[in-house]
């Protein structure tokens, strides 16, 4: 069963319904404060929502700034990082995002506690570049028991409400501009608060990664990181005798294979670990936000994910699988045609894709169209990103960039 899916999110708001109109109706008699940013991420504690936190708690020492946190464990995780947090679902949350000057978020509006976050200026760090169409342009966006129009007004009323959403270039821009419904001024090119890990000395992130998957020496790393299908299953979950002749390849090329199924994924990927040692699993609950880990891996494997424009940053080969690219295109939309975002390099098979990893001609030309992908997907390089959200954000405000 997976843990989340449109129908279900959809279903979930709709019932909240008089909670939101509680929670606009007290923000009519509650003052927010300038110096109270509350921070949040859909996923943990992670993405642009973490990089702009530290940034902005170095910036300005004045500013009171709080992460909202999922759960308990992840209260307890944010004490550890010594991050000031509360559980956005308690009363404290709630109270806390109502007083909020600034809101920041990285996947909507209920990273936060929803209901507070009438009238304060919202930053939407969005978790990645769309390839594949997303909010108001996309058809799943609209799944569940009411018509498709009346959840898009529901949709389009919220994402209205966004102040600021930084994009990576402008190719991004145009699409987040889109998905939300915002005039131009409110989607900037700053670049992506999340990639600015991804740029740092690797020498760190190999003892992260570790952290995760255990000791792995010099072996080469393959990452796996399929995308999310809004509850389908993930049709490349290889059989047992793909995961016999993945184990005798990573053998043979002393390679480990790092599988990172998406959180919200349906298909069970454990069985490759009691095949071999050198498959291991990251798991979210062990590293929720995979960009401070990537600069140790030196071969990615996807599908449609987003994460192909963070890893194209390092000038690594990226492989796509995709079995069922020509269905999920048409089900899902896409942005560009896949084999743009390709490069017409994807493989339908795990064979296939074995045949590419041992490849150095292949693996050239695959590490060759990630750099294509960085160039067009990336205006800034230089690990500055959230130095420029966070001035723009000051502009915004009123204050002094």
């Amino acid at each position: 069963m997976p843990s989340f899916t449109f129908a279900r999110g959809n279903a979930t708001t709709l019932l909240s319904l008089p909670l939101y109109a509680f929670g606009r109706l007290a923000s009519v008699f509650v003052r927010r404060r300038d110096a109270l940013w509350v921070f949040a991420c859909g996923s943990g504690i992670g993405e642009g929502a973490l990089a702009l936190y530290r940034h902005a708690r170095a910036a300005d020492p004045a500013l009171r700034l709080v992460w909202l946190a999922r759960d308990r464990d992840e209260l307890v995780r944010a004490g550890e990082l010594g991050l000031t947090a509360v559980l956005r679902s308690g009363w404290r949350g709630f109270r806390m995002t109502l007083r909020a000057r600034v809101i920041v978020v990285t996947h909507g509006l209920g990273d936060a506690n929803r209901f507070g976050t009438h009238g304060a200026f919202i930053v939407q760090l969005w978790h990645g570049i769309p390839l594949k169409r997303i909010q108001l342009d996309s058809p799943a966006t609209f799944r569940g028991a009411l018509p498709a129009r009346m959840l898009r007004a529901l949709y389009r009323k919220n994402t209205a409400r966004l102040g600021l959403v930084p994009a990576a270039s402008e190719v991004s821009a145009v699409r987040l501009r889109s998905a939300f419904g915002l005039p131009a001024e409110r989607v900037v090119v700053t670049g992506d608060p999340r990639d600015d890990v991804v740029l740092e000395p690797s020498g760190p992130t190999r003892a992260l990664l570790a952290d995760g998957i255990g000791d792995y020496g010099s072996a080469r790393i393959i990452l796996f990181a399929p995308t999310w299908r809004d509850g389908d299953a993930d049709p490349v979950v290889p059989t047992a005798a793909e995961w016999e002749a993945i184990a005798a390849f990573l053998e043979a090329n002393d390679s480990v294979l790092v599988l990172r199924p998406h959180p919200h994924g349906v298909g069970d990927y454990r069985t490759g670990a009691a095949v071999s040692s050198r498959i291991r699993m990251l798991s979210a609950d062990v590293q929720n936000d995979i960009n401070p880990v990537l600069s140790a891996v030196d071969v990615l494997v996807t599908d449609y994910s987003s994460i192909a424009f963070d890893f194209a940053l390092l000038g690594r080969p990226t492989a796509f699988l995709a079995p069922d690219a020509e269905n999920y295109a048409a089900t899902r939309g896409l942005y560009e045609p896949y084999r743009e975002f390709s490069g017409g390099n994807e493989v339908a098979t795990w064979a296939g894709l074995l045949a590419l990893l041992v490849d150095p001609v292949a693996l050239d030309r695959l590490a060759g169209h990630a750099v294509h992908l960085a160039a067009t997907h990336h205006e800034y390089r230089d690990g500055r990103n959230t130095e420029r959200v966070y001035a723009e954000l000051l502009t915004r405000l009123g204050g002094q960039a």
